[in-house]
């Protein structure tokens, strides 16, 4: 069975790089495909900010591949040293801390998607 890691680099306020990740996995799941980790690096890691609020007409992105994340299983990682950098604090739960090297492991049996 073919497994993917999924790396998202923008903010998920930026760009439409969280919704295509999240389509992504969701069609891959669907399709019988294992996703292995979603890692949130550079201003991607704003998604784990706990103390954004958005508008109630707004999608949260975030919130969204959180949640999909928890209901599959997914471990959700965002990068220590990137969040550290743009002063992110407090995170929200079902993030996971990590780094680019647990990341790179975590790489070896799956194949690399970038957003």
């Amino acid at each position: 069975m073919t497994a993917f890691s999924l790396l998202l680099t923008t903010s998920p306020l930026a760009s439409q790089d969280f919704a295509s990740a999240l389509q992504f996995a969701s069609a891959a799941v669907a399709g019988g495909y294992k996703i292995e980790q979603v890692f949130l690096y550079q201003d991607a890691v704003l998604a784990a900010a706990a103390n954004i609020d958005l508008p109630a007409d707004e999608a949260n992105l975030s919130q969204q591949l959180a949640d999909f994340c928890l209901l599959q299983q997914i471990p959700l990682l965002y990068c220590v040293t990137a969040a550290e950098k743009r002063g992110l604090a407090p995170v929200k739960n079902g993030f996971i801390a990590a780094g680019l090297a647990e990341f790179a492991m975590r790489l070896t049996n799956s194949k690399l998607v970038q957003f």
